[in-house]
């Protein structure tokens, strides 16, 4: 188990170490950020100047190896764009906002799935079974920010029943939780689905059958538990990929958190936030599948010999 975990943990460190050349290098192909960060009537030596202040006279590599060399001592570089911040503070700022969407998105995507998911597969081939199953087609068909605008026009402009955007109360959250995590109902309550079908047709859930007991005992006393480990292990990747997959439905609803302030970001070429924002994203998304890996080897030690 310990020479599983280091090996993940090797390859997660690697995923870390390619995603920052690949973001470094992508941020500065949009263009020079003191292009928008200069006025108009700056002159060349006013560039010149800035440039040596920014250290982007510096060739590529030298760049990035101080650009890591700073990181390593917690130092991701001062904003462009927001020039009484550093990159650090305004993500660590914005956070807790994007970590509320994700939880509330997270609660009502289990609540919701899971019941669906077990229903469906008792109740597998009938017209509960069907209706399920489109419900979950369309769930991971249509597009976060569609379905965003969709709720937005019903619930907000024709019906005034909540907010259409901003940072408030619950009242707030609500259409940017469900925009969100919609995908993630139907992908639950797909994999709860199948995971429970796999488990109904073992031979122990034949036997306790045979020997004449409830179907309610049997599929909540035998079935379930066994079943949910699958579904449970992927709350880590949901988990991640709500914080990730913010960057939309915070756009969409305006929602002051870590996506919306990446988009910002990325319009103002500000380098030193959009990289800071990237490897954040990028830390706790390969962290939820670092521990949804060991979590799975602890379930089933088959898999730490693969």
């Amino acid at each position: 188990m310990q020479r599983f975990i280091v090996v993940r943990v090797f390859h997660s460190l690697i995923a870390l170490v390619a995603i920052s050349v690949i973001v470094f290098g992508l941020a500065r192909i949009t263009g020079n950020p003191l292009d928008v960060l200069l006025p108009i009537e700056a002159t060349q030596e006013d560039f010149d100047r800035v440039e040596r202040a920014w250290g982007l006279d510096k060739p590529l590599p030298l760049q990035y190896f101080k650009y890591v060399s700073n990181i390593l001592q917690g130092d991701f570089g001062d904003s462009f764009k927001w020039q009484d911040k550093t990159a650090r503070e305004l993500v660590v700022s914005r956070f807790p906002a994007t970590l509320q969407l994700a939880s509330l998105a997270l609660v009502m995507s289990v609540i919701l799935a899971l019941p669906i998911g077990v229903i469906v597969a008792v109740k597998k081939d009938t017209a509960i079974d069907y209706l399920g199953k489109i419900v979950a087609l369309l769930g991971q068909s249509l597009p976060s920010f569609w379905l965003g605008i969709v709720l937005m026009w019903i619930f907000a402009v024709q019906l005034d029943l909540l907010p259409t955007s901003g940072k408030g109360g619950i009242k707030h959250m609500i259409l940017p939780a469900v925009a969100l995590g919609w995908f993630q109902v139907a992908a639950i309550m797909r994999l709860t689905r199948s995971s429970l079908l796999e488990v109904l047709d073992t031979e122990y859930v034949k036997l306790a059958r045979i020997k004449g007991l409830s179907e309610r005992t049997v599929i909540w006393k035998h079935c379930l538990r066994n079943a949910l480990i699958t579904p449970l292990t992927y709350f880590g990747l949901i988990l991640g990929s709500f914080l990730t997959g913010s960057v939309v439905t915070e756009t969409v609803f305006a929602w002051p958190g870590v996506g919306l302030l990446a988009i910002d970001a990325v319009r103002a070429r500000d380098f030193q936030v959009v990289q800071t924002v990237v490897l954040f994203f990028a830390t706790i998304y390969i962290l939820a599948n670092l521990l949804v890996d060991i979590m799975y080897a602890y379930l089933d030690p088959r898999i730490r010999y693969d």
